[in-house]
């Protein structure tokens, strides 16, 4: 199997860009374990948090003890997608905000969200790749002719294989999550990770990279959709 990191195409000359968060969001945390106060988890725009009673405790971004981070997390995780991953400042629900320019069939978001055009959606649903699925965004445009953009949920599956990381390297926190190691310049991922049921996922300890099999690269140049770029990602 052959897979590649998917990178935004800044050299096709698209002007649009989206200014939105998700509509709900676990708080940051201050960790007693690795005394660090942080937040960047995983975005899932697919799942809807209205059945929680205390929706107001997921509409603030603020540092909270830890102990009341993981009882919000108990609170949102039966509403999560199997194999999901929680971290402090993980986001829920549809995009929410404003945009304007010119997009193309695909468009990444400060690099770590990547959003479609509708068309372009149902276009590789159609040709039967796995694991795609996308929550539409509620984005207000300041021009005529606007895109529906829809934030794909890409789920968190695979790890950097050892070899790339730095000799030093010391694994996550055990009690929140927090991966101290910034992201190698040479990637190569851990094939004993890698999921076998989806064309499309992102890296569990370095949720910023964006990762698709062959089959969802050459289905993408094959429908002539643009926005991104995909870049060979070696795996042992």
């Amino acid at each position: 199997m052959q897979y590649f990191v998917i990178k935004e195409d800044k050299s096709a000359g698209y002007t649009g860009f989206v200014e939105a968060t998700n509509k709900w969001g676990l708080p940051g945390v201050h960790c007693p374990a690795c005394d660090a106060t942080w937040a960047g988890g995983f975005s899932y725009p697919c799942v809807d948090l209205t059945p929680v009673a205390a929706l107001a405790d997921f509409e603030e971004p603020r540092p909270e003890p830890i102990e009341e981070y993981e009882r919000l997390c108990e609170l949102v995780r039966p509403l999560l997608p199997p194999g999901a991953i929680l971290r402090p400042g993980s986001d829920f629900g549809p995009s929410i905000g404003k945009a304007q320019g010119r997009f193309g069939q695909f468009v990444m978001n400060y690099s770590w969200i990547l959003m479609v055009q509708r068309e372009a959606l149902e276009k590789l649903q159609a040709e039967g790749l796995r694991g795609l699925k996308g929550c539409r965004a509620e984005l207000r445009f300041r021009q005529r002719n606007s895109p529906e953009l829809f934030e794909l949920e890409i789920l968190p599956m695979g790890r950097l294989h050892r070899a790339c990381l730095p000799p030093d390297y010391q694994p996550p926190c055990p009690r929140c999550g927090r991966n101290s190691v910034p992201l190698p310049d040479d990637l190569v991922l851990d094939v004993t990770t890698l999921p076998t049921d989806t064309d499309l996922f992102r890296l569990g300890d370095f949720s910023q990279v964006i990762v698709c099999t062959k089959r969802f690269a050459d289905a993408c140049k094959r429908l002539g959709l643009d926005g991104v770029t995909f870049q060979p990602l070696p795996a042992k």
